[in-house]
């Protein structure tokens, strides 16, 4: 664990007390390390891996189906 001492201005202050008091923690250091995770979740859910990539642009360049309208899709599967 690494110690760290920080200066931080009274609305930050405000906001980690808050989140100290929703999330039940015992000191802002833990409220600090909600606030890594939650923005770490941020960041890396719209990270995208160069494979799927790849495999994305290998699905566009390959063989398409066309169905025509909506009406004939239904008609193709006998939906009604």
């Amino acid at each position: 664990m690494v110690k760290a001492l920080i200066n931080i201005d009274e609305d930050t202050n405000r906001l980690l007390a808050m989140i100290k008091a929703q999330f039940g923690l015992k000191d802002k250091s833990q409220a600090i390390e909600v606030l890594a995770e939650e923005y770490e979740e941020l960041i890396s859910e719209h990270r995208v891996r160069p494979a799927f990539l790849k495999k994305l642009k290998k699905m566009e360049k390959g063989r398409k189906i066309r169905i025509g309208t909506i009406k004939d899709f239904k008609k193709m599967y006998s939906i009604k």
